[in-house]
């Protein structure tokens, strides 16, 4: 791999982990999968790790001609979603995107009936939400030729792997992390994303008006 797809997998990677966030999301799979069995909680981790992939792959395969279909530019989807993107990061450095989480876990948490928690809330929407579906799609959109669509999927990949030992992970990293950890990472990948965010606003801008 030359310098130049080195620097799209490491930008790649570094959007993805930023959006789909692995350190926030191990903590409400622990709380959600708390008390369960060791086997119970590697299923959920593995299915909505699965579940999730399929959706992500499955936007960055057709997203574009999806919009097409529907008569969107990706001009068009580049400022919404980097708009999109940058209110999540403001969530995240004022922990409003953490407290939506909780909230979340709690509701299934009340109603004993969910004991599937692979789906919703894991899958849909803390992995494949509104920020990481964007993600994807504005990625392979600016990727020229197959080989940096590979190069973009496969730091996708990389991303839900380390996701997935979060989540299999989640209950003795959140003992060594704590919370405090926990929110000081949160809180700078937010910094992060919100310039990433105002990037894709610059480049569909800037597209349009060419």
């Amino acid at each position: 791999m030359d310098a130049q797809m080195t620097a799209l997998f490491i930008s790649a990677f570094v959007t993805f982990f930023v959006v789909i966030d692995p350190p926030g999301c191990a903590p409400i799979f622990a709380s959600l999968t708390g008390g369960s069995p060791v086997s119970h909680r590697r299923s959920m981790a593995l299915r909505s790790t699965l579940v999730a992939s399929i959706i992500l792959f499955s936007f960055a395969i057709f997203g574009e001609a999806f919009l097409g279909a529907l008569g969107i530019s990706l001009d068009a989807f580049r400022v919404a979603g980097g708009i999109m993107l940058f209110l999540i990061a403001l969530e995240m450095v004022f922990e409003k995107r953490t407290e939506r989480r909780e909230h979340r876990a709690e509701d299934v948490k009340s109603h004993p009936e969910h004991e599937d928690i692979s789906v919703f809330p894991m899958a849909i929407p803390m992995i494949a939400g509104p920020g990481s579906i964007a993600s994807v799609m504005l990625l392979t959109s600016k990727s020229q030729g197959l080989t940096e669509s590979l190069v973009v999927l496969g730091a996708l990949a990389a991303v839900l792997l380390v996701n997935l030992g979060a989540l299999l992970a989640a209950g003795p990293l959140m003992r060594v992390l704590g919370y405090r950890v926990e929110a000081m990472i949160t809180r700078i990948l937010g910094v992060v994303l919100a310039a990433l965010a105002a990037q894709f606003v610059i480049d569909g801008v800037k597209a349009s008006l060419l």
